[in-house]
Formats: structure tokens, sequence, C-alpha cells
């Protein structure tokens, strides 16, 4: 079995790599379109979360697993999908993934029901699996040339947040004249033209040497996630503790089997021996706070920005826009920055700018302005920018290229159990203190009364059918109730970020020498 036993944050330029050409970089153009897809999806959801909620009257639980069902599918299957990309070819997964990807969006774009949309979800996921640790993989293996490399992959991550930025204005524009489902259908067009041009810009790839396919591992890994998330989610919303703890023991269990099972393989699926490097650990770790931080505060300002503050999809957007194109531009400042400075320096100092900006938003949240919020994601951005273009690069780096799929594959799932996490935790500990707070006036039904608990979407429709004073104070009780729980989450996300940071510069301090 190959051995991973150090990496060097500068690593000098291999034996035999050449530089990448014109046709390389059209390559680099082609695989930022499933990147740009995801990242879209992604926002145009959290903003269309609230039409969905009053669409279909969920209840708080069913709307957290609308957003977490794709990401946690997803984030089981990546190593899995990375493995078969190493092992049957990258550019066909990433093939095989753009079409299933188009069908199942147009199947949530038309989903009757909310637990229809969750299981087009489930589909996405699946199949979004098979797209992005392709695109990271082939990256790899384009690009030889170290510099070059780390310029392809901070182009690769501003790819989110150039994605991130066009889906709310894009995103917030369907909403503003067509139903929620419509934000679904903007991956159709985007994938017809990935599927067209692929074959005729992109190589193909593969290890040359793989290994079984390790269907049991694949269980193992999925066993692991779901369990969890699910622990945290019960255990936020006051569910039994008995639940809650035989979810985690099952998590903990099936990821134990997972790890000896990879282990003992001559050709595992995942490498855990790569784990036992410091500064390759604390990449990852970093990969996955640093998608926490951005997630979960998209999570609870988007739904300020329109149920507290009364703006549109479309204003909310714009509000968000310069923060996520401040994301663009620190990943790709950060690539000449940690050419001089070393990234257990460069990646702390990012990561304390993102506990800056939850700080920032605990301490104005109550009845916080637009001004406020708009500061705070633009110091977001800033932070989440620069720690992910060099904890990729230092993920990709740490392997050989025929390895590749099974690293992107790391890389990707950090940022999708971030995803997870950033909603699963903040969005249940929101959801708790909201329910804490809220105040609901005399006189509502047992089913109003529970719609109104369930989420702060449900509380506006109830509070629609109430005469004046009623509503109105329903209204008021479930904003200040709402705003309460920003500021335990943002207390609690600007607590985290600063722990990231610790361990980001105890973690990616190069090796002693041997």
């Amino acid at each position: 079995m190959t051995q991973y036993t150090r990496i060097s944050t500068r690593t000098s330029l291999p034996t035999g790599a050449s530089r990448a050409g014109r046709r390389e970089w059209w390559a680099l153009a082609a695989l930022m379109l499933p990147v740009l897809l995801v990242a879209v999806d992604n926002t145009v959801l959290s903003f269309a979360m609230p039409e969905i909620s009053l669409a279909f009257n969920t209840s708080g639980t069913t709307l957290l697993w609308i957003i977490d069902s794709y990401p946690l599918v997803l984030a089981g299957l990546l190593v899995a999908m990375g493995s078969f990309g190493d092992r049957f070819g990258r550019r066909r997964m990433l093939m095989i993934g753009a079409t299933g990807f188009a069908a199942f969006s147009v199947a949530a774009a038309f989903a009757p029901s909310a637990e229809l949309l969750v299981a087009a979800r489930v589909g996405l996921g699946v199949f979004g699996a098979m797209l992005m640790p392709s695109t990271l993989s082939l990256i790899r293996n384009i690009f030889t040339d170290r510099d070059q490399r780390r310029l392809a992959v901070a182009v690769w991550a501003a790819g989110f947040s150039a994605g991130a930025a066009l889906g709310p204005l894009v995103g917030g524009a369907l909403l503003e004249h067509f139903w929620w489902g419509s934000v679904f259908l903007l991956a159709v067009p985007v994938l017809l033209v990935l599927l067209a041009v692929t074959p005729l810009l992109v190589p193909e790839s593969a290890d040359p040497f793989p290994g079984r396919v390790d269907y049991p591992g694949i269980v193992l890994s999925v066993g692991t996630m779901l369990p969890i998330v699910f622990a945290i989610k019960t255990f936020a919303k006051g569910g039994p503790a008995a639940v809650s703890a035989a979810a985690v023991v099952v998590g903990v269990a099936a990821g134990v089997l997972f790890t000896r099972r990879q282990l003992t393989r001559e050709n595992p699926m995942l490498d855990m021996r790569l784990f036992t490097v410091r500064p390759f650990t604390g990449a990852v770790l970093v990969n996955l706070l640093a998608i926490f931080s951005l997630v979960g505060f998209l999570y609870f300002v988007s739904q300020h920005l329109q149920l507290v503050l009364g703006l549109s999809p479309l204003e909310a957007g714009v509000v968000l826009v310069p923060g996520l194109l401040m994301t663009i531009a620190a990943g790709l400042a950060v690539v000449p920055l940690v050419r001089r400075v070393p990234p257990h320096v460069v990646v702390p100092v990012a990561l304390l700018l993102s506990a800056g900006a939850y700080a920032f938003v605990a301490l104005t949240s109550q009845g916080g302005s637009i001004g406020a919020l708009l500061a705070a994601f633009v110091l977001l951005g800033a932070g989440v920018g620069a720690s992910e273009t060099v904890s990729n690069d230092l993920i990709l780096s740490s392997v050989p290229a025929a390895k590749a799929g099974a690293a992107s594959a790391i890389s990707e799932t950090a940022y999708e159990v971030g995803s997870v996490f950033g909603t699963a935790l903040l969005g249940s500990i929101l959801l708790a203190s909201y329910q804490k707070h809220l105040a609901l006036p005399a006189g509502l039904s047992p089913e109003q009364g529970t719609t109104a608990r369930e989420t702060l979407g449900g509380a506006i429709n109830i509070a629609s059918q109430l005469p004046a004073d009623s509503g109105s104070h329903l209204l008021d009780s479930a904003f200040h109730a709402f705003d309460s729980g920003v500021v335990v989450t943002s207390g609690i996300g600007c607590g985290l970020m600063v722990a990231a940071a610790a361990l980001a510069y105890w973690s990616l301090r190069r090796p002693a020498a041997p």
C-alpha cells in the first residue's frame, strides 16, 4: 500500500511536470460549469426556502431535510464516486453525473409535495457525488505544475463563490416572476453545455492500477454520515435523548468499521493513513469549518432579509453579492500571498475574519440592518475564500495524480459535511431558540399553534389568518424569537471559528525534518 508520510507546504515542481497550455485552460473553463451549477443550486435553494415553506406549510424538521438531504447523500457517496472515477474514468463519471443531475433537477422543479421534493434532492445528491470529485481530480491530472495547479484550484474554489453570487441574482429574478420550482431548472441548460463540450476539451484520466470496488465500504461510509446528522437534528430539537444517543452509536460504529476495513485492504477506497499526517488532516478540517461558517450564515441571513426585513428574493440576493464577490477576490489574492507567507499563518487569519463576521452579527442582529448584514458577509467572504483555496491545494498536493479522485473526494466530503453540519447544527439550534422564545397569542387552534412554532414562515402564514391585533402580536413575537436565535447561533459560530483558527495554526505548520 502506498504510504504518505509527510506533506510539505512548499512542494517543488515534480520531475517531468510540464506547464499547461491553452487547451488545458479551456478544459478548466469547461470543468467550471458543474462547479458553478452546484454553487448556484445551493444558494438558490437557500433563497427559495421561504417560498417553499409557505407553499407546502412544512414543519421545521421537513424544511431542514429539504436542505440537508442533498448534501447528506452527496457527502456519503463522494468517497465511493471518487474511487469509481479513479477506476472507470473521471470524465466518464462526470458525464454520467451531469445526465442524472439534469433529470432530477426537473423532478425537483415539479415536485408536488415536500416529501417528493426531499426524494428528488436525494437523487440530486447521488448524481452530484459523481460531478465534484471528477472536476477536482481532473484538475490535479491536467495541471502538473505546482504554481499553475494552485491557480487552477483557486479558480475552482472561486467558481463556488461565483456561482453563489450568480445564484441569488438569477434565482431572485426567477422567484420574482415564477414559482419556486423554476430555480431547479437553472441546472438543465448548464448541463447540456457541459455534455456538449466536455468530450472535446477534457482528457480522460484514470488510475492505471485501480483496486476492486468496495461495496461494503460504500454502505459503511453512508452509514456513518446519516445517523450522526440525524442525532444532531433530534437533540437540537429537544427530541428523545435516547434516540439521539442510539443514532450516534450507530454512526460511530459504522465509522470505526469503515476505518478498520480501509486499513486492512491492499488497495483501499480511502487511504486512512493520510489522516495521520497533521497538515493533511488540518487542511481537511479547515475545509469543513470554512464551509460550515458560510452555509450556517446563509441559512439564517437569507430568512432574516426576506421574512423579517421584508425584502424580495432578488433584493436579498443583491445584499449578499458584495460578500460573495469578496470570496472570489480573496481566493485569487491568496495565491501569490501563500508563496511568501506560510499556510499556518494565512489560514488562521482568514478564519479569524470569519469569526469576526459572526461576532458582528451577534452584536447587531436584534433588529439588524441591511448594511450591518452586508458588512458582516463581506468579512465572512474574505475568510472563506482565502482558507478554502489554501486547504484544497494542500489536500490535492498530498497524493500522486493516480489517486487524485480519492483525494478530491476527501476535499469534497469535507465541503459537504461542513454544509450538512452548518445547516443541521446552527439551523437546529436556531429553531430550538425560536420555539423557546415564541409567545403565541390567545385564541389559536392547536393546529395553528403547531404551525407557528415550526418555522418563521409558518408563523407568518398563521398571522395572515388572524385578526389584525392578534396577527401583529404573533409577528412581533416571531421576529423577536427568530432574532434571539440568530444571536445564539452567531455566538456559537464565532467560538467555533476561533477554535478552528487555533487548530489551523497548530496543524498546518511544516513538520520537523526527519
